[in-house]
């Protein structure tokens, strides 16, 4: 039977595991922003990246437990997600902020 110490190792990999999804698809929005796509495009993203994301969980929770889904991998997985979900909110209104500012501060000359 593993130890505290192991079973935190597992929530905290779990908790990276969720924000590294999160992220992926964060980039995947935004590659979606610069070049515009059609529904099917869209589609065929996103089952590509569900197919990848779950290939990626499965291979964690294989590492990590031994391949027994814990329910604090889940509940890690799910607060890694919701984490960087905040993180790039917060991220984007200090970009907005500076951006905004900066524009402001420098009108452009016409």
């Amino acid at each position: 039977m593993p130890g505290l110490k192991e079973e935190l190792m597992v929530f905290v990999m779990a908790v990276i595991s969720g924000a590294i999804v999160r992220l992926a698809y964060r980039c995947i929005a935004c590659f979606r922003n610069i070049i515009r796509h059609n529904l099917v495009a869209i589609g065929i993203e996103d089952l590509i990246f569900w197919i990848g994301s779950a290939i990626y969980i499965f291979v964690q929770i294989y590492h990590t437990s031994d391949g027994s889904i814990r329910w604090h991998f889940a509940l890690g997985v799910v607060l890694g997600a919701v984490l960087m979900t905040v993180f790039l909110g917060r991220l984007e209104k200090v970009y907005k902020k500076i951006y905004t500012r900066k524009k402001k501060d420098f009108p452009q000359k016409s």
